[in-house]
């Protein structure tokens, strides 16, 4: 018991630290986002996955319409105010850890469409990790957003939920 101590002493978090790096690694490389495409956005997300851009490259091939297989949410274009319980129901049936991706400028902010019937922009009602510009933005803008939820899933640490 005694070396057990010395060493927990030394090293408190090496055991943590190390499955941390383990886990942030397989989530990093197998994100499972569920696509929310509407208009213009949604036909620049397929293309994304289509095979010149190939978005399984970066390990997120496994495009889920299942909301309980998935935690990458990508809200691509215009949300009406009749969707938006919908999406907000997908969101709130995601398990944790979860991230949403906003792309386009529909999605963000209401773009060009400032009218009653359409969100102006869905971080009012879920959390937005990343904001990907553009009307519609480029199938490569797509891929740097999905790099930099990579990069948060990597940061976030198993011993603080909270993240």
């Amino acid at each position: 018991m005694g070396l057990e101590k010395a060493i927990g002493s030394v090293m408190p978090n090496a055991l943590t630290t190390r499955l941390d790096r383990l886990i942030n690694w397989a989530q990093k490389n197998s994100l499972w986002p569920m696509p929310f495409g509407t208009a213009c956005c949604g036909i620049e997300l397929m293309a994304t996955l289509a095979a010149k851009y190939d978005l399984a490259r970066f390990g997120a091939e496994a495009i889920r319409f299942s909301p309980r297989q998935a935690d990458l949410l990508i809200v691509a274009g215009r949300v009406s105010l009749k969707e938006m319980p919908v999406l907000k129901k997908i969101y709130d049936q995601m398990p944790e850890p979860k991230w949403v991706i906003s792309m386009g400028a529909c999605a963000s902010c209401g773009g060009v469409f400032d009218t009653y019937t359409l969100i102006q922009g869905v971080d009012q009602f879920i959390p937005v990790d990343i904001y990907v510009p553009g009307c519609p933005p480029r199938p490569e803008d797509m891929i740097d957003a999905l790099i930099q939820i990579q990069k948060i899933v990597e940061e976030k640490s198993v011993r603080d939920p909270s993240d």
